[in-house]
């Protein structure tokens, strides 16, 4: 993702930022949330569905909170990634309980996969999402639309790497049951 037009990438542009944050500069810091804020939103809503806002705010906080002790400005986005997925499984499982996936009473609403122009989910995705535990929606997020591998959502989640590998495939076959009908 080039936002400077130069080939730089997105930590690039919010290293300066970070590094002037860290000094105290309101405005740095007020731009850096800005600029991070669709980001930890995108990681927010499969994750806590039912309290998007909540885990956004409290994710932001988080960073807020925590940049100053950020020694690289450039694991910028990793660690916002990191903060982001801790809050938001928070978040998640304090609201209420959670609802197991039920093909059946989902099935008349899927259609086909359809993927969003803007990088959203379609509302079918995150409705089939909404509906799978927190354990479950945290790793599918973090392995199919993040890109990581077990070995990194399994130091995310702080679970090991076969404790992901098991929840992956729990995951991806209630979330395969309930797409198909």
């Amino acid at each position: 993702m080039d936002t400077q037009g130069d080939g730089a990438g997105p930590w690039d542009a919010a290293a300066g930022l970070v590094r002037a944050a860290q000094r105290g500069d309101a405005f740095a810091m007020d731009e850096l949330l800005a600029l991070v804020t669709p980001y930890v939103t995108r990681l927010c809503r499969p994750i806590a569905p039912h309290d998007v806002a909540d885990a956004v705010q409290e994710s932001l906080v988080a960073v807020f909170k925590g940049l100053r002790g950020l020694r690289d400005p450039q694991a910028f986005y990793a660690w916002v990634r990191t903060v982001t997925v801790r809050e938001a499984v928070r978040i998640a499982r304090r609201g209420s309980a959670e609802e197991p996936a039920d093909p059946a009473d989902l099935a008349a609403r899927l259609g086909g996969l359809r993927a969003a122009a803007d990088g959203e989910l379609p509302a079918d995705v995150r409705d089939v999402l909404a509906r799978l535990p927190v354990r479950h929606r945290a790793v599918l997020v973090l392995r199919e639309l993040e890109g990581l591998d077990e070995a990194a959502v399994a130091a995310l989640l702080g679970v090991p790497a076969g404790t992901v590998k098991s929840r992956l495939h729990r995951a991806r076959s209630s979330f395969r049951k309930a797409w198909s009908r």
